[in-house]
Order: structure tokens, then sequence, then C-alpha cells
């Protein structure tokens, strides 16, 4: 099927949920829960946890049905690249970012998009996390054509922290 013919899909769909395949559910939910501050919603024994943000059923979901005690892929093949959690405010991600500090959970990147400011890093398992916040629409670059013009420059760290005083 040529993609360019394609009807556009509903303006109104969203991801509900990612499922991550884990090798430890432990370390997992002390990454998710501990860290990040996720709320563990349901287990199924030793090899699966649900856990969200504000209740929900969940917004991420991890397992070890195929994957106790299993090794990243190995760099060159296919898979996830990142998930990407939006964070609904900019204070709520500079509270992310001080939580990963004080865990010494170490960065990939931290980056301004124009569009959104991000944090980039890895769980336990080597998943990738972009953690970010999206700045109001009508604050996006356009471009002289007047088309979205993002663009990837160092994420302003000290800025963001005083995120936290407010």
């Amino acid at each position: 099927m040529n993609a360019t013919l394609a009807r556009p899909i509903s303006p109104d769909v969203r991801i509900g949920h990612v499922h991550l395949r884990v090798s430890d559910i432990e370390r997992s939910l002390a990454f998710y829960c501990g860290v990040l501050g996720f709320q563990l919603m349901q287990r199924f024994g030793a090899q699966a946890a649900f856990i969200s943000a504000g209740g929900y059923h969940h917004h991420i979901g991890l397992n070890t049905w195929d994957s106790q005690g299993g090794h990243p892929p190995a760099p060159g093949t296919t898979g996830l690249y990142h998930v990407a959690l939006l964070y609904a405010t900019r204070s709520d991600l500079a509270d992310a970012y001080w939580r990963l500090q004080e865990a010494k959970i170490p960065l990939d990147g931290a980056a301004d998009h124009g569009v959104s400011e991000a944090l980039y890093l890895h769980d336990p398992d080597h998943n990738g996390l972009e953690l970010y916040f999206d700045r109001p629409k009508e604050k996006w670059p356009v471009g002289e054509d007047g088309k979205l013009a993002m663009y990837t420059r160092p994420l302003d760290i000290p800025s963001l922290l005083r995120e936290l005083k407010k």
C-alpha cells in the first residue's frame, strides 16, 4: 500500500500504554516506581507488573514472560528506540531530572527541540526513555515558510532546575 494515499488516522488516537520486556521485575519496579515515581497498579506474581501515573489502569506494563534474566538487544538490531513520557509541566520535568540525579541515573542527553524539552536515558534493561515537556503550540518555532522548524540544542539545565523553586 502506498502510504501517501492512505487516509490520515483520527487526530484523537493516542498511545494508551507501552509493554516492555524486562529481565528483572523488582529492578524495573525500583527504577520506574522508586526513581521516576510511577504507581504500581497490579502485579501478576513475579512475572508482570502494571504501573501508572495518576491512577490510570496502566501506562507501562513490565513483564519477564520471554525475557527473565535476558540481555538487551545487540547493537545493529531492530526494536524499540525509546518510549517518550510526556510530562504535563516544565516543573514536572524538572522534578524528573532531580529524581534521576538523586538516584545517580546517568543521562544520555538533554535537548531543547523548540517544541519540547527532553531528557534522554536508558532504564536498567537498556530500554530507551525520553522524558519531555511540550511547549504550548503557539510557542513552537516556525520558519519563514510558516512550517514547523524544530531543532536540537542543548537543554538549559539551570533554567529547568529553577522550575523546582516555583
